[in-house]
């Protein structure tokens, strides 16, 4: 009896085993392909192909892309043409009426010019500004900060602050103006910038005929160095005579490959017909600030950078032909400055006709120790420039 018993048992058993091992094979043919043990059987079946998308989320989750603050920055670009957003929404709600700007050629008489204001807040409801632009990728520095800038070549004493005055001083110099702009707008941050000259334009035409000197990499460097001791970004800045930009960037393009190092363009010494610099003044077209544009976006595409930044100078209309077609890019965020000299009323009127009416994407000036204070007066004060419309994110101490 215990025997049968026994044998009776062990059949229940394994009775009993093969009704759950039918039931566990049920379960497993037919159950959803979402369970984690299916995901594990997936990862047997196709390897990397499942796991990657899992590997690509943690290492997002780690390290997340840095994203451009869009509404900052619409808040910000709205602030430079003394709009906001909440006053964009209501407007967006209304008929828009017709805007007649004056684009006439600049012709200002002293006479005319000590008439002239700065645009009062009644015209900042139709202002041009801001026009529109692709977004910037992440790092842009405009307009998160004003750059405040020195501008000169090291061989002059007499073309700018940055060269004119011996190392310690003029960045000394440079600190008291960034403390005085942070004083005068607390809610914009202050970047400090050196604005080298790295080809200035001749009288004489040179080896080559170009009327243009290039300077050497060992003059570039010491401004490098001198950037870095404060904390500074560098803008190269070319007057390119009879040459042309395509030629001359790549002499300039292993530092353009730099993350803090940008560019400007001089069209009035970039002569289109032929003349001696100096003797006319200048011309740039947009191709010629496109092609500049593209060169800086493919540099910066290539060798991951942050956006660049490209400053154009201005101060008639001919020297800048169909602004409309300049266009920004995300890589690359363009600024046109009013680098005219002169008494307040003169640089202020020299702005309202040339900036303007004439937007591109930002707005920069350029102010003058000593030639804006010819015939008595004093240089525009921060503020003063605060009240220009648009107001300028770029300011160039000479």
């Amino acid at each position: 009896m215990p025997s049968h018993n026994k044998k009776k048992k062990i059949k229940s058993i394994t009775l009993i085993i093969l009704i759950l091992s039918f039931f566990l094979f049920i379960i497993i043919t037919f159950l959803p392909k979402t369970s984690s043990w299916s995901q594990s059987e997936e990862v047997m079946k196709t390897g990397n192909e499942f796991v990657t998308p899992i590997m690509d989320k943690v290492i997002e989750t780690v390290t997340p892309k840095q994203k451009l603050d869009v509404e900052e920055y619409n808040r910000r670009v709205l602030a430079l043409a003394h709009k906001s957003i909440e006053q964009e929404t209501i407007k967006k709600t209304e008929t828009p009426s017709d805007v007649n700007i004056i684009r006439n050629e600049l012709s200002i008489s002293l006479d005319a010019a000590e008439n002239a204001t700065s645009n009062t807040d009644s015209s900042y409801e139709n202002s041009p500004w801001p026009p529109e632009a692709p977004l910037p990728l992440y790092g842009a520095i405009l307009p998160f900060k004003r750059i405040v800038a020195y501008y000169g070549n090291l061989y002059s004493k007499q073309m700018g602050a940055l060269g004119e005055y011996p190392e310690d001083i003029m960045l000394g110099m440079l600190d008291d103006e960034v403390k005085n702009w942070e004083e005068a707008d607390p809610t914009t941050p202050v970047q400090p910038a050196l604005h080298y000259i790295a080809s200035t334009a001749q009288s004489s035409p040179g080896e080559e005929g170009l009327y243009t000197l290039r300077m050497p990499d060992s003059e570039i460097d010491k401004v490098i160095a001198m950037a870095e001791k404060s904390n500074s970004i560098l803008f190269l800045d070319l007057q390119i005579g009879l040459s042309s930009i395509q030629k001359e960037l790549p002499y300039i393009e292993k530092y353009l490959k730099m993350p803090q190092v940008h560019l400007g363009l001089d069209p009035e010494f970039s002569m289109k017909g032929g003349e001696k610099p100096g003797s006319v003044i200048g011309t740039m077209d947009a191709n010629d600030i496109n092609y500049a544009a593209n060169y800086l976006s493919n540099l910066v595409r290539e060798n991951n950078l942050p956006p660049k930044i490209l400053i154009i100078h201005r101060f008639t209309n001919k020297m800048v032909t169909n602004y409309q077609n300049i266009k920004p890019l995300p890589e690359v965020q363009i600024v046109i400055e009013m680098d005219g000299w002169g008494p307040k009323a003169l640089k202020i009127n020299t702005y309202n006709q040339t900036i303007y009416p004439e937007p591109v994407q930002f707005a920069g000036i350029k102010i003058f120790y000593k030639n804006d204070i010819k015939g008595g007066g004093d240089i525009m004060s921060p503020q003063e420039v605060l009240d220009l419309n648009p107001k300028p994110i770029y300011i160039q101490y000479q």
